[in-house]
């Protein structure tokens, strides 16, 4: 018994879906408009969307000229929308707006159309044309509409795809600091502040143009680091001066002391150098000043390094042999002393160490 009544639920269905889809397949076919017209209402009450749009679709053209052409043009859209088709449901709205800009439904079109343009926008990672799109119709609405009673949703929507649009700018720029490119990082992060000072993303932005000046000066060969590091001091500043109570400065701060040591290390370094090759050249001077003093007062050196005074006196030529024989025995005293050792005797060549070898 209860297999029977299976059966025939099964059936019953089954006719009703075949009788449900002849009826649509024959109001389709039809050229009674109010037909049409009804049967496209009953399937939108229930729900139908798809193929409620399909007959208001269908029934653009017939109703062309006659009171319901409005309304036909009205839930073609709304059907499209609520069945989930955007992209035609925004063209069908538009279109709609500017053919019958007195209709009773165009101030509810109007802000339809901005809800089709925002669930039809992308992630923040993703294409920013729809979204760049949605942003100019709404604030093109809110101009016109100050007083609408869908200004405060419009204005919470662009906030929300301004949003966007600052999230995809700060981490298209903050992708060159983790790829450590910290100069086109800077350099990327700041055009991002040029084309738009109020971005919501402010303090990060601000936070990593000051860690990519760090990680700039601390990368960079020692020659160039000191003057870098004044330009991470310079971005700190801005930093604290616009988020002084910023839970980003905690790291900033340790940074900054690193740098300033450095900097004050590099200046005394720098002075001690400086001091020291002043007391170099006022040392080199004196000695070149009483070198020059000698000079005057004894004479000049000749080639052999005697030095010549200018009142040396004229020898005899005893004298001069007398000297000459001194020198000679000099010479020879000093040889002897080179040649031998002690006790006259010649000194032993060096034993070399065999590791030497």
């Amino acid at each position: 018994m209860m297999r029977i009544r299976k059966i025939l639920i099964i059936l019953t269905v089954a006719v009703s879906a075949a009788s449900c889809s002849n009826y649509y397949e024959i109001v389709m076919k039809s050229s009674d408009v109010d037909m049409k017209y009804e049967a496209a209402f009953h399937y939108f009450n229930s729900g139908k969307y798809k193929k409620a749009a399909d007959i208001f679709e269908n029934l653009r053209l017939l109703c062309q000229g006659t009171p319901q052409e409005d309304t036909v043009q009205y839930y073609n859209a709304l059907s499209n929308y609520k069945y989930g088709d955007f992209v035609t449901a925004e063209s069908n709205f538009s279109h709609f707006i500017e053919v019958f800009p007195r209709s009773p439904f165009t101030k509810e079109a109007e802000y339809l159309r901005i809800q089709c343009l925002y669930d039809a926008t992308y992630r923040y990672e993703l294409d920013p044309t729809p979204t760049r799109k949605a942003m100019v119709v709404i604030t093109e609405y809110m101009y016109d509409n100050p007083g609408s009673e869908y200004f405060d949703e419009c204005e919470a929507i662009l906030k929300d795809l301004q949003g966007r649009l600052d999230r995809k700018n700060y981490e298209s720029a903050r992708l060159y600091y983790t790829m450590e490119d910290y100069k086109a990082a800077s350099y990327a992060l700041k055009n991002v502040l040029r084309e738009n000072a109020e971005n919501v993303y402010r303090e990060y932005i601000m936070y990593y143009i000051a860690m990519s000046a760090y990680k700039f000066a601390l990368n960079s060969v020692s020659e160039r680091q000191p003057e870098r590091y004044l330009v991470f001091m310079d971005e700190y500043y801005n930093f604290i001066s616009e988020y002084p109570e910023s839970p980003l400065r905690k790291g900033l701060d340790v940074y900054f002391e690193k740098a300033q040591k450095f900097s004050r290390r590099k200046g005394i370094d720098s002075e001690t150098v400086e001091e020291a090759d002043e007391m170099k050249d006022t040392d080199l001077k004196k000695q070149e000043k009483n070198v020059r003093k000698a000079e005057k007062e004894v004479g000049v050196s000749d080639q052999s390094g005697r030095v010549i005074t200018k009142s040396e006196p004229k020898l005899s030529k005893e004298e001069k042999l007398k000297r000459k024989q001194d020198r000679k025995a000099e010479k020879a005293a000093e040889k002897n002393d080179i040649t031998t050792g002690p006790d006259n005797k010649k000194p032993e060549p060096e034993k070399r160490n065999n590791r030497e070898k």
